[in-house]
C-alpha cells in the first residue's frame, strides 16, 4: 500500500549537570553504512568486486559513482560525515572467498563456501546469508586462525582508508565497525571511535564470534581506552527486531539489572539508532495507542510475542530506564537518538525521490529489478518496498571533526531524522519566557537559560516549579513544510510503572491546540497518481516555549521533541508515478 506519512524526527532531553554554552552548528551524516567488506552485503546485491569503503566515502562526499548497469549513483547533497561500519564477523573474508583466494581454498570449509557462491544466484545468496547467520550466532564457519588473519589485515586497511578520506572541517570519516550479536534476536551495536588508525589498529574488531554478550563488548571498549588512551562508544540499532531483548529489566544472562550494570551501559551507549532502512524503533501502535503517528515505517516482522514490543522500542525503554533508576539509583537507558541508513550497498542514501530499497538488485536497469521482489532472508517475507528511505544522524558540534562530532554524541546533543535535513533546537529550563522563542539569539538564550538536548535538567529550588522547553524547527530547504512540534513525556507513576503522553507544543497555520488532546490534521497536498505534493500548507519554521501542565516534582520524567513534516510521497509512490 502506498503511504505518505509525515517524517518523524526525535530529540531527547532528560529530567541533574548543566551543559555550558557553546557555539555549535548542525552536521548531517550516516553512522551505519556497509560496504562489500561485510559478509551480508552479498545479500543486498553488492558484488564483491565493486563497492567498497572507498566508494562509500566518495559517494557520501557527493561524487557520482558508476553502477554496473551503466547508470550512476549520486547524492543530491553531500553528507558531512560517514562511518563505514562493516560487520566485524568475517570482515573482508567473503570477498576473498568469492575471489577464490588460494589460502581460503586450502581448507575444506573454504572450498565448500566457495562452491556455494558459485551456485545459481538465489541459492548462492541464501548460502552466504546462512553462513553469515551462523557467524552472528557466534558459530565459526572457517578456520579461526585463517579468518582472524584476514580480519586483521582488512581492519588495518579499512582504518587507513578512513584516515585518507578524513578531511577535518570539510568531511569526517570516522572509524567504526558493527558487532552483530544475534542469538535468535537482534542485539547489534555499531562501535564508533574518536581516534585515527594509529590507535584503532592496536586492537581487532570485536565480533559475535568473540562473545554474544554486550557486557563483553563493553569490556573490550574499556580495554581499548586503557590500552590506547583513545575513546569509543557503541550505538544500539534495530531494537524493533530484538524480540524484547534490547531494553528489558534484566541483563543478557537474565540477572535483574543492578546499579553497576546500569552505570556501565549508560557509560558506553549514550545514543541509540532509532530509525533506519529496516524500520522505525521509536514506538509501536500497541505501545502508544493514543499516538496517531506511532505507525510510522513499522517493521515488526518476526515479533511473535506482543509483550516483547515493550522492551523493543525506544520510547518505552526510556520509561523502563526511569523505573530502573528509581530502584537502583542509576538509569541504563538515558540516551539520545540518531538515525542512520544501514545501507548494505556502500551508498548511504535516505532520499525518497531516489531510493531503491535495501538491495542493489532493485536499482533501475538491474535484471529482474522490482521493489515488490522479496529480499533473500530465509523465513522473513520482506519486500524491498517495505524498506524505508531512512535515516540520518544530526549532530550539534563545534566543528566537523572526529573529535567534535564524537564529543557531541557522547553528551547526546544529537537528533534523529528519517531523511529530511531540518534544523532543530531543543532546550530545557525553568525560567524560559514566551518571548525567548522569538529571540534573534535563540541558541545563546537556550544555552544560557537551560540545558540542550540530551542533557539532564537540574531540579529547581522551588518544589512547585514546572520545566519549560524552548524549541525551534526550520524546514529542510529542499523539503516539505512543517506540520507541528510535539513534546513526548514519560514518567513513573506512584505505583512505580512508567506512563507516557504526547503534547502538541507548536502547530502551523491557524489551528489551535486543545487543552486536552492534539490539533487537527494539517491536511494533505499529495497527488498520489502524479507523485507530487505542494508546500501550500504547513510552515517553514516553528518556534515556541512549552510548559508541562502536569509536572510533579516528586516523579522522575523524560521529555523529547518530535517534529513532523506535512505529508509527502513515499518512495514507492514516487516509483509508481514516475517509473
Amino acid at each position: 500500500m502506498n503511504r505518505w506519512l509525515p517524517i518523524v524526527l526525535s530529540v531527547v532531553v532528560l529530567v541533574g549537570s548543566r551543559a555550558g554554552a557553546r557555539e555549535t552548528q548542525v552536521f548531517f551524516g550516516d553512522t551505519h553504512t556497509h560496504s562489500n567488506l561485510s559478509l551480508d552485503a552479498a545479500m543486498a546485491g553488492n558484488s564483491f568486486d565493486s563497492f567498497g569503503p572507498e566508494e562509500a566515502y566518495r559517494f557520501a562526499q557527493g561524487e557520482a559513482i558508476p553502477l554496473r548497469n551503466g547508470q550512476k549513483a549520486q547524492l543530491a547533497r553531500p553528507l558531512d560525515f560517514l562511518v563505514v561500519s562493516d560487520h566485524a564477523e568475517y570482515l573482508g573474508v567473503a570477498r576473498r572467498v568469492v575471489a577464490g583466494d588460494p589460502e581460503i581454498l586450502s581448507t575444506w570449509r573454504g572450498k565448500l563456501w566457495y562452491a556455494l557462491t558459485r551456485a545459481p544466484e538465489s541459492l548462492g545468496v541464501l548460502a552466504i546469508w546462512w553462513v553469515g547467520s551462523t557467524a552472528f550466532e557466534g558459530r565459526e564457519w572457517l578456520d579461526a586462525e585463517l579468518a582472524r588473519g584476514i580480519v586483521k589485515t582488512t581492519w588495518q586497511k579499512q582504518s587507513g582508508l578512513a584516515d585518507a578520506y578524513n578531511r577535518p572541517g570539510r568531511f569526517t570519516a570516522m572509524i567504526g565497525f558493527e558487532w552483530s550479536s544475534a542469538p535468535g534476536y537482534n542485539l547489534h551495536r555499531n562501535v564508533l571511535f574518536r581516534d585515527g588508525a594509529e590507535r584503532t589498529t592496536q586492537v581487532m574488531p570485536f565480533s559475535a564470534l568473540d562473545s554474544l554478550d554486550p557486557e563483553d563488548l563493553w569490556k573490550y571498549m574499556e580495554a581499548y581506552e586503557t590500552k590506547t588512551g583513545g575513546r569509543v562508544l557503541a550505538v544500539p540499532h534495530n531494537a524493533n527486531l530484538s524480540q524484547g531483548k534490547f531494553f528489558g529489566r534484566t541483563t543478557h544472562t537474565g540477572v535483574p539489572i543492578a546499579e553497576d550494570y546500569a552505570r556501565t551501559r549508560a557509560r558506553w551507549e549514550p545514543i541509540v539508532e532509532v530509525t533506519q532502512t529496516k524500520g522505525d524503533s521509536e514506538t509501536h501502535p500497541s505501545l502508544s495507542p493514543d499516538d496517531p503517528f506511532a505507525d510510522f515505517e513499522r517493521w515488526d516482522v518476526g515479533m511473535t510475542d506482543p509483550r516483547a514490543f515493550r522492551d523493543s522500542y525506544v520510547r518505552s525503554s526510556l520509561g523502563i530506564g526511569l523505573e530502573i533508576g528509581a530502584r537502583t539509583g542509576a538509569n541504563p537507558y538515558r540516551f539520545g537518538m540518531i538515525g542512520s541508513t544501514d545501507a548494505h550497498t556502500a551508498f548511504g542514501n535516505a532520499e525518497e525521490d531516489d531510493f531503491w530499497g535495501i538491495s542493489l538488485r532493485s536499482l533501475p536497469g538491474e535484471p529482474g529489478r522490482t521493489m515488490e521482489g522479496f529480499l533473500p532472508l530465509p523465513g522473513i517475507p520482506i519486500k524491498n518496498a517495505h524498506a524505508g528511505a531512512s535515516g540520518y544522524a544530526a549532530v550539534w558540534a563545534e566543528s566537523n571533526t572526529r573529535e567534535a562530532l564524537f564529543d557531541a554524541m557522547q553528551r547526546r546533543e544529537v537528533y534523529a531524522t528519517t531523511g529530511s535535513r531540518m534544523q532543530v533546537r531543543f532546550f530545557g529550563g525553568w525560567g524560559f519566557a514566551a518571548g525567548d522563542a522569538d529571540s534573534a539569539a535563540f541558541a545563546a538564550t537556550g544555552y544560557a537559560g537551560g540545558v540542550p538536548m540530551g542533557s539532564v535538567l537540574p531540579r529547581p529550588g522551588e518544589v512547585d516549579a514546572a520545566p519549560r522547553f524552548l524549541v525551534a524547527a526550520m524546514k529542510d530547504p529542499a523539503g516539505a513544510n512543517l506540520d507541528r512540534i510535539q513534546i513526548v513525556k514519560g514518567w513513573v507513576d506512584t505505583g512505580g510503572r512508567h506512563q507516557e503522553r504526547g503534547f502538541d507544543a507548536v502547530v502551523s497555520g491557524e489551528r489551535s491546540i486543545p487543552e486536552q488532546g492534539l490539533a487537527e490534521p494539517v491536511g494533505n497536498s499529495v497527488d498520489v497518481e502524479a507523485g507530487v505534493y505542494t508546500n501550500t500548507i504547513g510552515a517553514a519554521e516553528l518556534r515556541g516555549v512549552w510548559r508541562d501542565p502536569e509536572f510533579d516534582a516528586t516523579r522522575p520524567a523524560f521529555y523529547y521533541a518530535r517534529v513532523l513534516e506535512i505529508p509527502t510521497p513515499r518512495g514507492t509512490t514516487l516509483e509508481r508515478a514516475h517509473y
